[in-house]
């Protein structure tokens, strides 16, 4: 498969790409746990069907440390035992941040206060951007069909 569009190649997509991936190494130096972030990137990823985003992360977290056991049961996190109370919480606040046309309401209070629980504003802070701007990575991708399969961990920090 072929991508539609070359970002690297065009200069409107540089120019803005910078920022983009400044915003992202500013959310990478977050107070919010690594762990908890490549857990996320890939939750949400999986949500959007965004395969270029699904290698990055599965690839970044396993360097990192995380086990195979984990990755694998991101997508059915409710029902794995392998996820700490505050990921849990991270997890889904990240489905339903991801989820808000389906969820009509957004997220809810219930889900807010879980993850208020755990994390502190700032952290908090970090992990609503970053949901933010997984979906926006997402999306990015999928419209322009990037191809999946080929990254290698740390190619883009």
């Amino acid at each position: 498969m072929d991508a539609r569009l070359n970002y690297f190649a065009d200069p409107t997509a540089g120019k803005v790409l910078k920022y983009f991936m400044a915003a992202g190494k500013a959310l990478k130096d977050s107070p919010l746990p690594a762990a908890t972030q490549e857990l996320v990137a890939l939750r949400v990823s999986q949500i959007n069907g965004c395969a270029v985003c699904i290698d990055m992360h599965t690839k970044d977290a396993a360097a990192a440390g995380e086990t195979s056991v984990r990755l694998n049961l991101v997508a059915a996190w409710r029902e794995a035992t392998v996820f700490t109370e505050a990921e849990r919480a991270a997890l889904e606040l990240a489905e339903e941040g991801t989820r808000v046309a389906d969820a009509a309401g957004g997220v809810s209070d219930e889900v807010w206060a879980y993850a208020a629980k755990h994390y502190d504003e700032e952290q908090l802070t970090a992990l609503v951007i970053l949901v933010s701007f997984m979906n926006a990575a997402n999306r990015l991708n999928i419209i322009s069909r990037q191809p999946a399969g080929d990254y290698e961990p740390g190619q883009f920090h």
